[in-house]
């Protein structure tokens, strides 16, 4: 990385600053006994673990569960260095305790290229920034489940705490037995002495254990596994197979009462005058709630009814007068049309995220110059549950049941609307119906506490219907990037440039969700141009930058965030760049890939498994594409055809996939398949229009996903690795859209550079 630039290069005046504090050693994770409440004679051993008097492990989930099999992969970890059957594990609601904050999450923001993180390559820089952004949020400790990041982050914290408390049970034993520990062992959750004959469950050494020091603690090697990378079954398996789980929507406290909710038509817009009696006289209705804009959510009206038929029914009766945003109607053909121009001039007035060489200069040069604009559309959430969350405000407390991704954030917002200290707001996390980055956000939230707080303490269920969800969503921002390439006499590229426009995201969550931290100025947004910036070629000279822009669109957190729209850039451009050389797209990228090995094995085997350059049926065609995220490198190729309406067909996707150790395979599987779903879905119908304001998609017969029918064979190839895990639930969306524009140009000669495709 010789003259490579980085935003961590060059920390400035806070530099000192940032040094010293990273200097300073890390504050544990692992908590102590007391963090958690004794229960029905269950002891805490420390801040994620608890013994139940029958013997069985209690585990503090401080994830949410939507659907990713975290909370399996999770409980797998703590049943390893625990030696209990996964069925002797229970889960349990973590508490608000920084303890529980997601680390990994906010280092993952850090804007690293691939080659700075291969294993013997750190930067110092790199490392540097790690360690103290880790530090950080450790401090902020706050609680989400994003970024692919839950089991990078509970890796290390959730091995030693069940160590830890395994090596307390077993001094527990030595001192009741009076017998040295190297005579112990552990057998699914029971302590013996084969010699002796004594033998007893952990729950009859718990009392004592909490109080005995835990001495050398180790984490049992990978040889000794016998849980972690097995394909274990999912905990919440069977309770969503007969119906008994509960997500958001399924909450049903005593006294419940419904509200439906209505924003104004177009974005940014507010209800004016409000008639209320013809709603009032419908039946079963309550009364009707005026809704201010909380986390950055529009001003809504809600309307509460004894049941949510009646509720929807009224909501739709009343006659609102809306205006409109103050700031006139937003139209994404127009915005679509300034992300273009704003893209061309990018590379020369953009913030450079990378920057190697003299790209100018080099593509200035003798050779053959490649020129292409690329496009993405807005993109709506379309989770299946909608939004919801069930209050109840009573007596100066708050409960509330949501699903979530932030509960802690959730209860902050929850404490401000009700004028209550936090500590005074109990949060039930249920299963999402999809989470998808949505509920990153809390919105939601704050509408049904204001909403709560007018029905004399019984509580209230806010549902918006598919309509208010789809048509006021926190949007994947639209984007655009114009690439260009000078080729040289092997045809490899000499010089690149790109420039990416689009609008930031994390600068407006935080402003809607954590404005005690957001500045007046936007800092640097990762999100913006992860995917080009870190792209993993070598290529001599090259700038990469993106010029945010501010739409005016709510924008938010979208499953692969940058990454899903950026692959679609860079890995059509790269096609592009080995059909302009001549060269088979395959052995060019893996002549691109000097000094990541990685990266090259993944590449490989996806083509190996695929039989890329063997025949296929007349008609059909395959594409590749390569992509990071998430710390996770996945290849796709995607086989095709062209449907009797002239459009793609997709038959067989095969995926390689390196996300370092993995912890159950049957889950990382399914995820993949899941991500090439949700990846070919956007890829292929995904789009969001604005027209005087208003989204014209209302639901999914003109937001379409991809039916059962058209969901092609997919396989998944995983890559063993002794590395630590990485990110699975959104490195598999990425590359499926490129891969797929691949191969319709192998197909037919045409290059599409506009999604959906």
């Amino acid at each position: 990385m010789k003259r490579r630039t980085l935003l961590l290069s060059g920390l400035g005046a806070a530099g000192a600053l940032l040094v010293g504090f990273a200097a300073l050693p890390p504050r544990s994770r692992l908590g102590h006994a007391k963090t958690q409440a004794v229960v029905d004679g269950e002891i805490g051993l420390n801040g994620w673990i608890k013994i139940a008097t029958d013997g069985s492990v209690l585990l503090a989930m401080n994830r949410s569960e939507m659907g990713q099999g975290v909370h399996t992969a999770l409980a797998q970890l703590v049943a390893e260095e625990l030696a209990v059957p996964l069925a002797r594990l229970r889960l349990i609601a973590a508490g608000h305790e920084s303890l529980y904050g997601n680390v990994a999450m906010f280092v993952g923001q850090l804007p690293l290229p691939p080659r700075s993180l291969e294993p013997g390559q750190e930067s110092p820089a790199a490392r540097l920034g790690a360690w103290t952004v880790a530090k950080l949020a450790r401090e902020l400790g706050i609680n989400a489940t994003g970024g692919s990041s839950s089991i990078a982050d509970a890796w290390e914290p959730l091995r030693w705490a069940a160590a830890t408390a395994r090596q307390q049970l077993l001094g527990a034993a030595s001192l009741r037995w009076k017998l040295p520990l190297t005579e112990l062992r552990i057998t699914a959750g029971v302590i013996s002495h084969v010699a002796s004959g004594d033998s007893a469950h952990y729950g009859e050494f718990a009392q004592a254990a909490a109080a005995t020091p835990p001495g050398e603690v180790g984490l049992k090697p990978a040889k000794q596994w016998t849980l972690i990378g097995q394909s274990a079954p999912r905990l919440d398996l069977a309770a969503k197979i007969d119906g008994s789980a509960r997500f958001g929507i399924d909450a049903r406290p005593p006294g419940l009462l419904y509200a439906a909710i209505r924003h104004a038509p177009a974005l940014g817009g507010a209800p004016g005058a409000l008639p209320v009696d013809a709603a009032l006289r419908q039946p079963g209705v309550e009364r009707v709630v005026s809704l201010g804009p909380y986390a950055g959510g529009q001003a809504a009206v809600a309307v509460v009814a004894r049941n949510s038929w009646h509720a929807l029914r009224a909501a739709a009766a009343l006659e609102i007068e809306w205006q409109g945003r103050p700031a006139g109607a937003l139209d994404s053909a127009r915005i679509a049309a300034a992300l273009a121009e704003a893209a061309r001039r990018a590379a020369a007035d953009g913030l450079a995220f990378a920057s190697e060489g003299d790209a100018d200069r080099a593509l200035a040069g003798p050779g053959r110059k490649i020129e292409a604009l690329y496009e993405a559309p807005y993109l709506a959430h379309a989770a299946m549950e909608p939004m919801n969350c069930t209050a109840r405000v009573r007596e100066g407390r708050v409960e509330l049941w949501v699903p979530t991704q932030v509960p802690g954030l959730a209860r902050e917002l929850a404490a401000r609307v009700a004028g209550v200290a936090p500590e005074a707001v109990t949060v039930h996390v249920s299963y999402l119906g999809g989470g998808f980055g949505r509920r990153l956000e809390i919105d939601f939230v704050g509408q049904a506490v204001r909403v709560a707080l007018e029905t004399g303490g019984r509580p209230v269920q806010l549902l918006w219907s598919r309509e208010e969800d789809m048509r006021h969503d926190f949007y994947r921002p639209a984007g655009a990037a114009f690439c260009e390439a000078l080729l040289g006499e092997d045809g490899k590229p000499l010089g690149l440039r790109i420039g990416s426009a689009g609008d930031a995201i994390s600068p407006r969550w935080m402003e809607r969700v954590l404005p005690a931290l957001a500045g007046p100025v936007d800092l640097p947004d990762k999100t913006a141009a992860e995917g080009l910036f870190d792209q993993p070629y070598a290529v001599p000279h090259q700038r990469i930058a993106h010029l945010a822009t501010h739409s005016g669109v709510p924008v938010g957190f979208w499953r692969s965030v940058g990454h899903s729209h950026h692959a679609f850039f860079i890995e059509s451009f790269v096609d592009e760049l080995a059909h302009a050389a001549g060269v088979d797209p395959l052995a060019y990228r893996l002549s691109l890939l000097d000094g990541l090995p990685r990266h090259a094995a993944v590449l490989r085997l996806a083509a190996e498994k695929a039989g890329w350059g063997q025949a296929l049926a007349r008609g059909q065609a395959r594409g590749l594409a390569l992509h990071e995220s998430f710390g996770s490198i996945v290849a796709q190729v995607v086989e095709l055809t062209q449907d009797a309406g002239g459009r793609p067909q997709v038959l067989r996707v095969v995926c390689a996939l390196d996300c370092g150790t993995v912890v159950n395979p049957a889950i990382v599987e399914r995820q993949m398949e899941g991500a090439v779903i949700f990846g070919l879905t956007a890829a292929l119908f995904g789009r969001i229009d604005i027209r005087d304001g208003v989204v014209q998609q209302r639901n999914f017969p003109d937001y379409p996903l991809l039916s059962l029918a058209q969901t092609p064979r997919i396989e998944t190839h995983l890559i063993a690795s002794h590395h630590a895990p990485t990110g699975v639930g959104e490195p598999g969306t990425p590359p499926v859209a490129p891969a797929v524009a691949n191969a319709w140009f192998a197909l037919t000669g045409e290059r599409r550079r506009r999604l959906p495709l």
